[in-house]
Protein backbone atom coordinates (compact mmCIF):
# COMPACT_ATOMS: atom_id res chain seq x y z
CA UNK A 1 0.00 0.00 0.00
CA UNK A 2 2.66 2.72 0.94
CA UNK A 3 3.99 1.91 -3.02
CA UNK A 4 0.34 3.00 -4.39
CA UNK A 5 0.70 6.02 -1.85
CA UNK A 6 4.24 6.97 -3.20
CA UNK A 7 2.75 7.15 -6.64
CA UNK A 8 -0.43 9.15 -5.86
CA UNK A 9 1.97 11.60 -4.10
CA UNK A 10 3.90 12.33 -7.18
CA UNK A 11 1.43 12.51 -9.72
CA UNK A 12 -0.23 14.70 -7.22
CA UNK A 13 2.89 16.94 -7.09
CA UNK A 14 2.86 16.79 -10.73
CA UNK A 15 -0.39 18.12 -11.00
CA UNK A 16 0.27 21.09 -8.43
CA UNK A 17 3.00 22.48 -10.72
CA UNK A 18 3.79 23.34 -14.16
CA UNK A 19 2.82 20.81 -17.00
CA UNK A 20 5.04 23.13 -19.21
CA UNK A 21 8.30 22.99 -16.77
CA UNK A 22 7.88 19.49 -15.94
CA UNK A 23 7.10 17.62 -19.37
CA UNK A 24 8.04 19.80 -22.29
CA UNK A 25 11.33 18.75 -22.66
CA UNK A 26 11.62 20.45 -26.18
CA UNK A 27 11.80 23.47 -25.01
CA UNK A 28 14.24 23.04 -21.51
CA UNK A 29 17.75 23.63 -23.38
CA UNK A 30 19.41 21.56 -20.04
CA UNK A 31 16.92 18.66 -21.34
CA UNK A 32 16.84 18.58 -24.98
CA UNK A 33 14.97 15.35 -26.95
CA UNK A 34 15.54 16.55 -30.09
CA UNK A 35 19.72 16.55 -30.62
CA UNK A 36 20.95 18.92 -33.35
CA UNK A 37 23.58 17.70 -35.97
CA UNK A 38 26.46 18.93 -34.15
CA UNK A 39 26.39 17.12 -30.87
CA UNK A 40 25.46 13.44 -33.06
CA UNK A 41 28.14 13.27 -35.45
CA UNK A 42 31.82 12.42 -33.50
CA UNK A 43 30.03 9.99 -31.35
CA UNK A 44 28.74 8.36 -34.78
CA UNK A 45 32.13 8.60 -36.32
CA UNK A 46 33.49 7.17 -32.74
CA UNK A 47 31.01 3.91 -33.65
CA UNK A 48 32.04 3.23 -37.38
CA UNK A 49 36.10 2.21 -35.81
CA UNK A 50 34.44 0.95 -32.29
CA UNK A 51 32.50 -1.92 -33.89
CA UNK A 52 34.40 -2.60 -37.02
CA UNK A 53 37.13 -3.20 -34.77
CA UNK A 54 35.26 -5.28 -32.68
CA UNK A 55 34.19 -7.79 -35.38
CA UNK A 56 37.35 -7.52 -37.31
CA UNK A 57 38.25 -9.69 -34.28
CA UNK A 58 36.91 -12.60 -35.80
CA UNK A 59 36.91 -11.70 -39.22
CA UNK A 60 40.99 -11.78 -38.83
CA UNK A 61 40.36 -15.30 -38.31
CA UNK A 62 38.75 -15.95 -40.88
CA UNK A 63 41.18 -13.75 -43.25
CA UNK A 64 44.46 -14.78 -41.24
CA UNK A 65 45.55 -11.65 -40.35
CA UNK A 66 45.26 -12.29 -36.54
CA UNK A 67 44.72 -15.43 -34.38
CA UNK A 68 44.35 -16.03 -31.12
CA UNK A 69 46.93 -17.67 -28.62
CA UNK A 70 44.47 -19.82 -27.01
CA UNK A 71 42.97 -23.35 -27.79
CA UNK A 72 39.53 -22.82 -26.13
CA UNK A 73 36.69 -24.06 -28.51
CA UNK A 74 35.74 -20.32 -28.90
CA UNK A 75 39.36 -19.37 -30.79
CA UNK A 76 40.19 -22.68 -32.95
CA UNK A 77 35.96 -22.69 -34.22
CA UNK A 78 36.21 -19.10 -35.74
CA UNK A 79 39.64 -19.94 -36.68
CA UNK A 80 38.22 -23.01 -38.91
CA UNK A 81 35.62 -20.61 -40.47
CA UNK A 82 33.12 -21.63 -38.04
CA UNK A 83 31.02 -19.32 -35.16
CA UNK A 84 29.93 -19.07 -31.64
CA UNK A 85 26.63 -20.24 -31.33
CA UNK A 86 23.81 -17.80 -29.36
CA UNK A 87 26.54 -15.34 -28.59
CA UNK A 88 26.72 -11.65 -30.60
CA UNK A 89 30.47 -11.97 -31.74
CA UNK A 90 30.11 -11.31 -34.78
CA UNK A 91 27.46 -8.81 -34.81
CA UNK A 92 28.67 -5.57 -34.02
CA UNK A 93 28.58 -4.05 -36.93
CA UNK A 94 24.51 -5.15 -37.26
CA UNK A 95 24.34 -3.07 -33.95
CA UNK A 96 26.08 -0.13 -35.14
CA UNK A 97 23.87 0.00 -38.73
CA UNK A 98 20.90 -0.38 -36.45
CA UNK A 99 21.79 1.07 -32.85
CA UNK A 100 24.95 3.07 -32.11
CA UNK A 101 24.02 4.88 -36.32
CA UNK A 102 20.07 3.88 -35.71
CA UNK A 103 17.88 6.98 -35.11
CA UNK A 104 20.60 9.04 -34.31
CA UNK A 105 22.31 9.17 -37.53
CA UNK A 106 18.58 9.61 -39.62
CA UNK A 107 18.17 12.36 -36.71
CA UNK A 108 21.17 14.18 -37.61
CA UNK A 109 20.73 13.89 -41.46
CA UNK A 110 17.01 15.63 -40.88
CA UNK A 111 18.46 18.32 -38.58
CA UNK A 112 21.15 18.77 -41.10
CA UNK A 113 18.54 19.44 -43.88
CA UNK A 114 16.09 21.76 -42.14
CA UNK A 115 18.76 24.16 -41.03
CA UNK A 116 21.11 24.17 -43.37
CA UNK A 117 24.07 22.26 -42.11
CA UNK A 118 24.36 20.87 -45.47
CA UNK A 119 27.99 19.19 -44.86
CA UNK A 120 26.77 17.45 -41.78
CA UNK A 121 23.85 16.46 -43.94
CA UNK A 122 26.58 15.26 -46.60
CA UNK A 123 28.70 13.26 -43.90
CA UNK A 124 25.52 11.48 -42.67
CA UNK A 125 24.97 10.07 -46.10
CA UNK A 126 28.32 8.76 -46.87
CA UNK A 127 28.42 7.26 -43.31
CA UNK A 128 24.97 5.58 -44.16
CA UNK A 129 25.92 3.67 -47.29
CA UNK A 130 29.46 3.19 -46.23
CA UNK A 131 27.53 1.23 -42.96
CA UNK A 132 25.44 -0.49 -45.04
CA UNK A 133 27.31 -1.09 -47.43
CA UNK A 134 29.79 -2.86 -44.97
CA UNK A 135 26.51 -4.76 -43.23
CA UNK A 136 25.52 -6.38 -46.38
CA UNK A 137 29.25 -7.54 -47.74
CA UNK A 138 29.07 -8.88 -43.91
CA UNK A 139 25.66 -10.61 -43.74
CA UNK A 140 24.31 -10.73 -47.31
CA UNK A 141 20.33 -10.10 -47.02
CA UNK A 142 19.88 -6.96 -44.44
CA UNK A 143 17.06 -4.74 -42.72
CA UNK A 144 16.92 -2.15 -45.50
CA UNK A 145 13.11 -0.67 -46.05
CA UNK A 146 11.89 -1.57 -42.15
CA UNK A 147 14.79 -0.33 -40.64
CA UNK A 148 14.44 1.75 -37.42
CA UNK A 149 10.41 1.20 -37.48
CA UNK A 150 8.85 0.46 -34.21
CA UNK A 151 7.98 -3.10 -34.54
CA UNK A 152 9.90 -6.72 -33.66
CA UNK A 153 9.92 -8.68 -36.71
CA UNK A 154 11.38 -6.92 -39.90
CA UNK A 155 12.20 -8.53 -43.66
CA UNK A 156 15.28 -8.66 -44.83
CA UNK A 157 16.63 -7.59 -48.70
CA UNK A 158 19.55 -8.38 -50.09
CA UNK A 159 22.35 -7.18 -51.64
CA UNK A 160 20.97 -5.69 -55.20
CA UNK A 161 18.73 -3.88 -53.27
CA UNK A 162 20.72 -2.31 -50.39
CA UNK A 163 23.56 -1.52 -53.34
CA UNK A 164 21.41 0.31 -55.58
CA UNK A 165 20.78 2.04 -52.03
CA UNK A 166 24.20 2.78 -50.96
CA UNK A 167 24.37 4.82 -54.38
CA UNK A 168 21.57 6.51 -54.34
CA UNK A 169 22.75 7.60 -50.52
CA UNK A 170 26.07 8.29 -52.32
CA UNK A 171 24.60 10.64 -54.45
CA UNK A 172 22.28 12.08 -52.17
CA UNK A 173 25.73 12.99 -50.06
CA UNK A 174 27.39 14.58 -53.36
CA UNK A 175 24.40 16.77 -53.77
CA UNK A 176 24.49 18.25 -50.45
CA UNK A 177 28.18 18.68 -50.65
CA UNK A 178 26.65 21.59 -53.43
CA UNK A 179 24.74 23.44 -51.51
CA UNK A 180 25.57 26.61 -49.02
CA UNK A 181 26.13 26.00 -45.34
CA UNK A 182 24.40 27.97 -42.42
CA UNK A 183 27.14 30.63 -41.07
CA UNK A 184 29.46 29.03 -38.45
CA UNK A 185 28.88 25.21 -40.03
CA UNK A 186 32.66 25.01 -40.41
CA UNK A 187 33.87 26.20 -37.36
CA UNK A 188 31.72 23.29 -35.59
CA UNK A 189 33.07 20.45 -37.98
CA UNK A 190 36.33 21.51 -36.97
CA UNK A 191 35.95 21.63 -33.56
CA UNK A 192 37.07 19.19 -30.97
CA UNK A 193 33.89 17.47 -31.20
CA UNK A 194 33.19 18.04 -34.78
CA UNK A 195 34.46 15.88 -37.68
CA UNK A 196 36.75 13.95 -36.10
CA UNK A 197 37.96 12.13 -40.04
CA UNK A 198 37.99 14.96 -42.32
CA UNK A 199 37.35 18.32 -40.27
CA UNK A 200 34.22 18.96 -42.92
CA UNK A 201 36.42 19.01 -45.71
CA UNK A 202 33.82 18.09 -48.50
CA UNK A 203 36.58 17.30 -51.12
CA UNK A 204 38.09 14.95 -49.14
CA UNK A 205 34.28 13.28 -48.07
CA UNK A 206 33.56 13.51 -52.02
CA UNK A 207 36.48 11.49 -52.32
CA UNK A 208 35.69 9.25 -49.77
CA UNK A 209 32.32 8.69 -51.15
CA UNK A 210 33.87 7.97 -54.67
CA UNK A 211 35.82 5.44 -53.08
CA UNK A 212 33.04 3.32 -51.32
CA UNK A 213 31.65 3.04 -54.97
CA UNK A 214 34.90 1.80 -56.19
CA UNK A 215 34.66 -0.66 -53.50
CA UNK A 216 31.22 -1.59 -54.18
CA UNK A 217 32.06 -2.15 -58.05
CA UNK A 218 35.58 -4.21 -57.27
CA UNK A 219 33.24 -6.76 -55.10
CA UNK A 220 31.69 -7.83 -58.40
CA UNK A 221 34.54 -9.31 -60.19
CA UNK A 222 32.53 -12.85 -60.53
CA UNK A 223 29.32 -11.12 -62.61
CA UNK A 224 29.22 -11.59 -66.28
CA UNK A 225 29.31 -7.82 -66.78
CA UNK A 226 32.82 -7.25 -64.69
CA UNK A 227 34.99 -7.09 -67.64
CA UNK A 228 32.80 -5.26 -69.91
CA UNK A 229 30.85 -2.82 -67.16
CA UNK A 230 31.92 -2.74 -63.53
CA UNK A 231 35.43 -2.86 -64.23
CA UNK A 232 35.72 0.75 -66.03
CA UNK A 233 33.02 1.89 -63.21
CA UNK A 234 36.07 0.63 -60.60
CA UNK A 235 38.53 3.03 -62.55
CA UNK A 236 36.16 5.89 -62.65
CA UNK A 237 35.59 6.08 -58.98
CA UNK A 238 39.10 5.39 -57.85
CA UNK A 239 40.33 8.06 -60.11
CA UNK A 240 37.72 10.54 -58.70
CA UNK A 241 38.72 9.11 -55.12
CA UNK A 242 42.25 9.82 -52.97
CA UNK A 243 44.97 10.95 -54.59
CA UNK A 244 48.02 10.18 -52.48
CA UNK A 245 47.49 8.38 -48.92
CA UNK A 246 47.14 12.17 -47.32
CA UNK A 247 43.49 11.30 -48.59
CA UNK A 248 43.25 8.54 -46.47
CA UNK A 249 40.58 8.64 -44.51
CA UNK A 250 41.18 7.78 -40.92
CA UNK A 251 39.56 8.53 -37.35
CA UNK A 252 41.09 10.51 -34.93
CA UNK A 253 41.95 9.75 -31.32
CA UNK A 254 43.17 11.49 -28.42
CA UNK A 255 44.38 8.79 -26.63
CA UNK A 256 44.46 9.94 -22.82
CA UNK A 257 41.63 6.84 -21.48
CA UNK A 258 40.16 3.86 -22.97
CA UNK A 259 37.28 5.89 -23.58
CA UNK A 260 39.29 8.29 -26.32
CA UNK A 261 41.87 5.65 -27.34
CA UNK A 262 41.91 3.66 -30.59
CA UNK A 263 39.81 0.63 -30.26
CA UNK A 264 43.44 -1.74 -31.51
CA UNK A 265 45.35 0.39 -28.83
CA UNK A 266 46.25 -0.53 -25.14
CA UNK A 267 44.14 1.59 -23.52
CA UNK A 268 40.93 0.23 -25.08
CA UNK A 269 42.37 -3.23 -24.68
CA UNK A 270 40.38 -5.43 -26.75
CA UNK A 271 43.49 -6.63 -28.92
CA UNK A 272 46.97 -5.90 -26.67
CA UNK A 273 46.02 -8.73 -23.98
CA UNK A 274 48.92 -10.43 -22.29
CA UNK A 275 49.08 -14.21 -22.52
CA UNK A 276 48.40 -14.57 -19.27
CA UNK A 277 44.86 -13.42 -19.55
CA UNK A 278 43.59 -15.00 -21.99
CA UNK A 279 44.66 -13.84 -25.63
CA UNK A 280 41.80 -15.08 -27.70
CA UNK A 281 42.33 -12.13 -30.18
CA UNK A 282 45.22 -10.19 -32.17
CA UNK A 283 48.46 -12.78 -32.44
CA UNK A 284 50.10 -11.58 -35.55
CA UNK A 285 49.43 -14.79 -38.51
CA UNK A 286 52.47 -16.30 -39.99
CA UNK A 287 50.68 -15.27 -43.23
CA UNK A 288 51.40 -11.90 -43.21
CA UNK A 289 55.04 -12.61 -41.72
CA UNK A 290 55.42 -14.76 -44.65
CA UNK A 291 54.19 -12.11 -47.31
CA UNK A 292 56.82 -9.48 -45.40
CA UNK A 293 59.92 -11.96 -46.19
CA UNK A 294 59.82 -13.58 -49.60
CA UNK A 295 56.59 -15.47 -49.55
CA UNK A 296 54.88 -13.50 -52.37
CA UNK A 297 56.42 -14.48 -55.59
CA UNK A 298 59.13 -16.88 -54.05
CA UNK A 299 59.70 -18.96 -50.85
CA UNK A 300 59.39 -17.01 -47.29
CA UNK A 301 62.32 -16.94 -45.13
CA UNK A 302 62.89 -19.36 -42.50
CA UNK A 303 63.19 -17.34 -38.79
CA UNK A 304 63.84 -14.26 -40.38
CA UNK A 305 65.08 -11.32 -38.72
CA UNK A 306 65.56 -9.14 -41.61
CA UNK A 307 63.74 -8.72 -44.53
CA UNK A 308 64.36 -6.83 -48.33
CA UNK A 309 60.41 -5.70 -47.60
CA UNK A 310 61.06 -2.34 -45.32
CA UNK A 311 57.44 -2.44 -44.06
CA UNK A 312 58.24 -5.64 -41.74
CA UNK A 313 60.15 -3.91 -39.27
CA UNK A 314 57.75 -1.03 -39.21
CA UNK A 315 54.13 -3.04 -38.99
CA UNK A 316 55.15 -6.28 -36.76
CA UNK A 317 57.51 -7.09 -33.46
CA UNK A 318 60.10 -9.63 -33.93
CA UNK A 319 59.96 -12.68 -30.84
CA UNK A 320 61.73 -10.19 -28.02
CA UNK A 321 64.11 -13.02 -26.91
CA UNK A 322 65.48 -14.04 -30.12
CA UNK A 323 65.10 -11.16 -32.85
CA UNK A 324 63.48 -13.45 -35.04
CA UNK A 325 60.19 -12.68 -36.84
CA UNK A 326 57.62 -15.23 -36.63
CA UNK A 327 53.67 -15.48 -36.59
CA UNK A 328 51.13 -17.49 -35.20
CA UNK A 329 48.89 -20.47 -37.05
CA UNK A 330 45.50 -20.97 -36.95
CA UNK A 331 44.10 -23.86 -35.42
CA UNK A 332 46.54 -25.07 -32.98
CA UNK A 333 47.46 -22.04 -30.61
CA UNK A 334 49.05 -22.43 -27.17
CA UNK A 335 49.13 -20.51 -24.20
CA UNK A 336 52.52 -21.62 -23.68
CA UNK A 337 54.11 -21.36 -27.14
CA UNK A 338 57.24 -18.45 -26.36
CA UNK A 339 57.13 -17.29 -29.76
CA UNK A 340 54.07 -15.99 -30.38
CA UNK A 341 53.87 -14.36 -26.91
CA UNK A 342 53.85 -10.80 -27.81
CA UNK A 343 53.65 -10.97 -31.29
CA UNK A 344 50.75 -8.46 -31.75
CA UNK A 345 52.44 -5.37 -32.69
CA UNK A 346 50.83 -3.34 -30.23
CA UNK A 347 50.73 -4.91 -27.33
CA UNK A 348 52.04 -3.50 -23.45
CA UNK A 349 54.94 -5.86 -24.24
CA UNK A 350 58.91 -4.96 -25.32
CA UNK A 351 59.64 -4.04 -27.91
CA UNK A 352 58.01 -0.88 -29.05
CA UNK A 353 54.42 -1.09 -27.22
CA UNK A 354 51.96 0.49 -29.77
CA UNK A 355 53.10 -0.45 -32.71
CA UNK A 356 52.07 -0.15 -36.21
CA UNK A 357 48.88 1.27 -35.46
CA UNK A 358 48.26 0.29 -32.32
CA UNK A 359 49.08 2.84 -30.17
CA UNK A 360 46.65 4.95 -27.90
CA UNK A 361 46.45 7.81 -30.20
CA UNK A 362 46.92 6.25 -33.72
CA UNK A 363 44.41 7.38 -36.20
CA UNK A 364 42.30 4.80 -36.93
CA UNK A 365 42.08 3.97 -40.45
CA UNK A 366 39.08 3.97 -42.68
CA UNK A 367 39.94 3.63 -46.61
CA UNK A 368 43.40 4.07 -48.24
CA UNK A 369 44.61 5.44 -51.42
CA UNK A 370 46.67 1.95 -51.49
CA UNK A 371 43.96 -0.37 -51.31
CA UNK A 372 41.58 1.64 -54.13
CA UNK A 373 44.70 1.54 -56.28
CA UNK A 374 45.39 -2.47 -55.78
CA UNK A 375 41.10 -2.42 -56.67
CA UNK A 376 42.08 -0.27 -59.84
CA UNK A 377 45.18 -2.83 -60.70
CA UNK A 378 42.62 -5.71 -60.59
CA UNK A 379 39.99 -4.11 -62.51
CA UNK A 380 42.26 -3.34 -65.19
CA UNK A 381 44.22 -6.64 -64.99
CA UNK A 382 41.03 -8.15 -65.78
CA UNK A 383 40.04 -6.03 -68.96
CA UNK A 384 43.31 -6.73 -70.31
CA UNK A 385 44.69 -3.48 -69.47
CA UNK A 386 48.31 -4.57 -68.09
CA UNK A 387 50.17 -1.39 -68.48
CA UNK A 388 47.09 0.47 -66.49
CA UNK A 389 47.06 -2.60 -64.06
CA UNK A 390 50.75 -2.61 -63.66
CA UNK A 391 51.01 1.40 -62.78
CA UNK A 392 47.83 1.28 -60.56
CA UNK A 393 49.85 -1.96 -59.35
CA UNK A 394 53.16 0.10 -58.04
CA UNK A 395 51.36 3.54 -57.11
CA UNK A 396 49.47 0.67 -54.48
CA UNK A 397 52.77 -0.13 -52.87
CA UNK A 398 53.88 3.06 -52.49
CA UNK A 399 51.01 4.18 -51.45
CA UNK A 400 51.35 1.71 -48.12
CA UNK A 401 54.40 2.80 -47.46
CA UNK A 402 53.20 6.35 -47.51
CA UNK A 403 50.37 5.21 -45.26
CA UNK A 404 52.97 3.92 -42.99
CA UNK A 405 55.14 6.87 -42.49
CA UNK A 406 52.21 8.96 -42.55
CA UNK A 407 50.09 6.85 -40.06
CA UNK A 408 51.68 3.71 -38.88
CA UNK A 409 55.09 4.85 -37.34
CA UNK A 410 53.52 4.85 -33.46
CA UNK A 411 54.94 3.23 -30.44
CA UNK A 412 58.20 3.93 -28.07
CA UNK A 413 60.26 4.40 -29.91
CA UNK A 414 58.58 5.20 -32.89
CA UNK A 415 60.06 3.29 -36.22
CA UNK A 416 61.90 5.14 -38.33
CA UNK A 417 60.66 6.75 -41.51
CA UNK A 418 60.74 4.27 -44.78
CA UNK A 419 63.04 6.25 -46.68
CA UNK A 420 63.16 6.43 -50.77
CA UNK A 421 66.21 4.68 -51.22
CA UNK A 422 64.30 1.84 -49.42
CA UNK A 423 61.03 2.06 -51.18
CA UNK A 424 63.47 2.16 -54.80
CA UNK A 425 65.39 -0.82 -53.74
CA UNK A 426 62.39 -3.09 -52.49
CA UNK A 427 60.44 -2.55 -56.03
CA UNK A 428 63.78 -4.20 -57.98
CA UNK A 429 63.35 -6.99 -55.77
CA UNK A 430 61.68 -10.42 -57.32
CA UNK A 431 59.14 -9.80 -54.75
CA UNK A 432 57.47 -7.15 -57.20
CA UNK A 433 56.45 -7.66 -60.72
CA UNK A 434 58.82 -5.86 -62.91
CA UNK A 435 56.65 -4.98 -65.49
CA UNK A 436 53.47 -5.25 -67.02
CA UNK A 437 54.41 -8.38 -68.89
CA UNK A 438 54.86 -10.77 -65.73
CA UNK A 439 52.09 -9.22 -63.56
CA UNK A 440 49.85 -11.56 -62.16
CA UNK A 441 46.80 -11.41 -60.63
CA UNK A 442 48.36 -12.85 -57.00
CA UNK A 443 50.90 -10.34 -57.40
CA UNK A 444 48.13 -7.68 -57.04
CA UNK A 445 46.06 -8.66 -54.24
CA UNK A 446 48.61 -10.16 -51.86
CA UNK A 447 49.88 -6.78 -52.21
CA UNK A 448 46.90 -5.32 -51.60
CA UNK A 449 46.47 -7.76 -48.92
CA UNK A 450 49.69 -6.28 -46.92
CA UNK A 451 48.33 -3.03 -47.72
CA UNK A 452 44.67 -3.86 -45.54
CA UNK A 453 46.46 -6.43 -42.30
CA UNK A 454 45.29 -5.32 -39.37
CA UNK A 455 42.87 -3.08 -39.78
CA UNK A 456 40.42 -3.32 -43.35
CA UNK A 457 39.12 -6.49 -42.25
CA UNK A 458 35.66 -6.68 -43.88
CA UNK A 459 37.66 -5.53 -47.54
CA UNK A 460 39.79 -8.01 -46.71
CA UNK A 461 37.14 -10.53 -46.75
CA UNK A 462 35.63 -9.11 -49.60
CA UNK A 463 38.78 -9.96 -51.53
CA UNK A 464 39.60 -13.21 -50.13
CA UNK A 465 36.09 -15.00 -50.78
CA UNK A 466 35.67 -13.39 -54.24
CA UNK A 467 38.68 -15.35 -55.09
CA UNK A 468 36.79 -18.03 -53.22
CA UNK A 469 40.25 -18.57 -50.67
CA UNK A 470 42.62 -19.32 -53.92
CA UNK A 471 46.09 -21.33 -52.85
CA UNK A 472 46.79 -19.58 -56.35
CA UNK A 473 45.75 -16.03 -55.62
CA UNK A 474 46.88 -16.47 -51.94
CA UNK A 475 50.06 -18.45 -51.43
CA UNK A 476 50.49 -18.30 -47.99
CA UNK A 477 47.27 -18.47 -46.98
CA UNK A 478 46.34 -21.80 -44.56
CA UNK A 479 44.13 -23.95 -46.51
CA UNK A 480 41.55 -25.61 -44.76
CA UNK A 481 42.04 -29.53 -44.08
CA UNK A 482 40.79 -32.76 -42.99
CA UNK A 483 40.32 -32.18 -39.54
CA UNK A 484 40.59 -28.14 -39.58
CA UNK A 485 37.23 -27.38 -40.48
CA UNK A 486 34.25 -26.72 -37.92
CA UNK A 487 32.00 -29.78 -37.84
CA UNK A 488 28.79 -27.57 -38.81
CA UNK A 489 30.88 -26.36 -42.14
CA UNK A 490 31.06 -29.90 -44.14
CA UNK A 491 34.42 -28.60 -45.05
CA UNK A 492 33.41 -25.13 -45.71
CA UNK A 493 35.05 -22.13 -45.78
CA UNK A 494 32.75 -19.05 -44.19
CA UNK A 495 31.27 -16.64 -46.69
CA UNK A 496 28.73 -14.45 -44.37
CA UNK A 497 28.41 -13.66 -41.15
CA UNK A 498 25.30 -14.61 -38.93
CA UNK A 499 22.93 -11.73 -37.94
CA UNK A 500 23.36 -10.41 -34.48
CA UNK A 501 21.76 -13.39 -32.40
CA UNK A 502 19.55 -11.50 -29.55
CA UNK A 503 18.26 -9.44 -32.55
CA UNK A 504 17.62 -11.61 -35.26
CA UNK A 505 17.74 -14.85 -33.62
CA UNK A 506 15.13 -14.46 -30.78
CA UNK A 507 12.53 -12.13 -32.06
CA UNK A 508 12.85 -12.65 -36.19
CA UNK A 509 13.08 -16.07 -36.62
CA UNK A 510 10.48 -16.31 -39.00
CA UNK A 511 12.18 -14.06 -41.29
CA UNK A 512 15.82 -15.85 -40.72
CA UNK A 513 14.16 -19.51 -41.93
CA UNK A 514 13.02 -17.36 -44.99
CA UNK A 515 16.68 -17.13 -45.96
CA UNK A 516 17.99 -19.87 -44.66
CA UNK A 517 19.58 -17.98 -41.23
CA UNK A 518 18.66 -21.41 -38.92
CA UNK A 519 20.55 -23.86 -40.88
CA UNK A 520 23.84 -24.66 -39.05
CA UNK A 521 26.21 -24.18 -41.96
CA UNK A 522 24.62 -20.43 -43.19
CA UNK A 523 27.40 -18.69 -42.81
CA UNK A 524 29.30 -21.00 -45.26
CA UNK A 525 26.69 -19.87 -48.28
CA UNK A 526 28.12 -17.87 -51.05
CA UNK A 527 26.33 -13.96 -50.83
CA UNK A 528 25.33 -12.50 -54.13
CA UNK A 529 28.07 -10.28 -55.03
CA UNK A 530 30.25 -13.07 -54.74
CA UNK A 531 27.78 -15.40 -57.13
CA UNK A 532 28.46 -15.60 -60.93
Amino acid sequence: MKYHKIIIFALVLLGTTSCKKWLDVNSDPATPQKAKAEYLLSPIIYQMANNTATDNRIIFKYTQDMFGQDITSFTTAWEKHGYQTNSDIGGSMWRMVYLNFGPNLEDMIKDAEATNKWTYAGIGYAIKAWGFQLLTDAHGPVILDEAFREQLQFKYQDQPEVYARVREWSQKALECFTKTDEVGVSVLLAGVSGDQMYKGDRVKWRKFIYGLLAQQYSHLVNKVEFRTQYADSVVKYVDLSFSAATDDATINFAGATGADSNPFSQNFGMYTVTATTAPTYGRVSQNIVSLLTGGIRGTAAIDPKTSTDPRLTRMINPVPSTGVYRGAFPFNGTATTPHILGALSGTVLAPFPGKYLYANAARYPIMSYAQLQFAKAEALWWKGNANGAFTAYVNGIKGHMDFINLYGRNGNPAAPVITQVEIDDYLKTTEVAQNSASLTISDIMQQKYIAQWGWAGMEQWSDLRKYRYSSSVYRTYKQLETGDFYDRNLGRYAYRLRPRYASEYIWNRDELEKWGGLYGNYHTFETWSNLP
